[in-house]
């Protein structure tokens, strides 16, 4: 099969089934320009992006470099991980991929990976050795699975290392993104592994973050694990004055403004103590059903 025929081949599979169109999406929202118009891809970039397993191991095998980029610096493996193609991705970097590649944005093939929502991909890259944590200056895998909503993607970040308190320039920490963008599965499981209630982008809280993009049901998580109700951003303002009037928020933080019940200082003061690391071992004490999932906010 010769390398035009691959090419043809893989300009033709647009009708194919996958999450080409997502990745697609997704591609020209961080990097800002529609992938199908980089005059400098190649026909492994194609075949990585599309998820065309047969094809790319064709092209690697014809003698294209595993780490040929374009101009903005984007690799094969930054395709197939930000398609979900694990295969691909495997298949790359058995070849000699670079794990930790980094494009002209400072993106990298595991924020990809993040971005599409493949826990398969971030696994891979991480066997593989990709940092799960990167200087400031990158962009960020974590914050951008909260953002997205990718709870298990962001668990294993977690899992392998990765501050839950890291607070990055324009995003803040993660749990200030989760109630940012109403990301309400990765907001409890922040929570209940110990993220701060208080951390969030420089003065400005999470809770201030909820009280203005949010629901009443992220307002009461974040005061039941401790979030205060009078803390000021750099504009002095409390998150009840952020909330818009007559909204459920509004009326869920009016219904919180008094003093916290002695159970939720009790509760608070028991997971104060026992600290982040052993919060995941609540499950195993010696202790009652019922006060263990009290515990652990169930």
């Amino acid at each position: 099969e010769s390398e035009e025929t691959v090419h043809v081949e893989e300009c033709c599979g647009e009708n194919r089934k996958g999450n080409r169109k997502e990745a697609a999406r997704i591609a020209e929202e961080i990097y800002g320009i529609t992938p199908g118009s980089w005059a400098d891809r190649s026909p492994l970039h194609e075949a990585a992006y599309q998820g065309r397993l047969l094809s790319l191991k064709t092209l690697i095998a014809q003698g294209f470099h595993v780490n040929i980029v374009t101009i903005d610096r984007v690799s094969a493996l930054h395709e197939a991980c930000l398609g979900g193609h694990v295969a691909c991705a495997k298949v790359l970097l058995e070849n000699g991929a670079k794990v930790n590649a980094v494009t002209i944005d400072g993106i990298t093939p595991l924020f990809n990976a993040c971005c599409s929502g493949s826990v398969a991909c971030v696994n891979v890259l991480l066997e593989y050795g990709a940092k799960p944590q990167l200087e400031c200056l990158l962009a960020s895998p974590i914050h951008e699975t909260v953002k997205r909503g990718h709870r298990e993607c962001m668990e294993t970040l977690l899992a392998n290392g990765v501050n839950i308190d890291q607070e990055v320039p324009h995003f803040g920490t993660p749990l200030y993104v989760a109630c940012m963008f109403q990301r309400i599965d990765c907001a409890k499981k922040l929570l209940e592994l110990g993220a701060s209630v208080h951390l969030g982008k420089l003065s400005d809280a999470p809770l201030h973050a909820a009280a203005r993009n949010s629901s009443a049901e992220v307002i009461n998580l974040l005061i039941d694990y401790g979030a205060d109700t009078k803390s000021r951003n750099a504009e002095g303002k409390r998150p009840l004055e952020l909330a818009a009037p007559n909204s459920a928020v509004e009326r869920a933080m009016l219904l919180r403004e008094g003093p916290a019940a002695l159970t939720q200082l009790c509760r608070l003061c028991i997971r104060k103590c026992l600290g982040r690391p052993c919060l995941t071992s609540i499950s195993r004490l010696q202790l009652p059903h019922r006060l263990k999932e009290f515990l652990l906010y169930r």
